[in-house]
């Protein structure tokens, strides 16, 4: 067999190799950066039933709400639950968080509370470095979402089972809304 043939051979087969090693890497980023994240959800998780305590005494009319984020914290909370039904229950976790924080405008001696202050600025802090980590995700997830849709990678992506992930992301519902300031 001539060199010229050996070397075609072997491109022709390492080609697919480093597709698919290529792949791997973006899946991988994507489950650091989901996992990396997943810490500052514990950190928020970890707030909300202090947030629940600390405000049920003053908002009677909304036990509906304090009730709902209890709920969804229990469920996001279940370890057998995979990334794309966490991003879900986060999603909506963020759409009853924003709802108690504008609630939190009609309760002015709430707003004095030497506890509901500090708890505020611990939960701002959360927030802040969530939305940070959810950028990092969703870069992640759509470089992931590139390498797997475009050719010749998404032959060898489909052959491997790889399949879209959940980005973090805003509802509908909210994007029109004007932004909130609980402090």
């Amino acid at each position: 067999m001539s060199p010229l043939i050996i070397i075609l051979l072997l491109v022709i087969f390492l080609i697919p190799v480093f597709i698919y090693n290529n792949l791997i890497r973006k899946k991988n980023a994507v489950d650091n950066a989901f996992f990396s994240i997943d810490v500052m959800l514990k950190k928020r998780y970890d707030l909300i039933p202090q947030l629940v305590e600390t405000v049920k005494g003053y908002m009677q009319h909304e036990k509906g709400l304090l009730t709902s984020v209890t709920e969804l914290r229990q469920k996001v909370m279940q370890d057998n639950l995979s990334a794309n039904e966490r991003v879900k229950l986060d999603n909506q976790i963020n759409t009853v968080l924003q709802q108690i924080f504008v609630s939190f405008e009609n309760y002015p001696q709430l707003k004095s509370s030497e506890n509901f202050l500090r708890l505020q600025g611990a939960i701002n802090e959360a927030e802040e470095q969530l939305a940070a980590s959810r950028r990092f995700y969703n870069a992640a997830v759509n470089d992931y979402h590139n390498a797997i849709e475009t050719f010749p990678s998404s032959l060898i992506a489909s052959a491997a089972g790889m399949r879209r992930k959940e980005y973090f992301n805003i509802p509908d519902s909210e994007k029109s809304a004007s932004a909130i300031n609980i402090n």
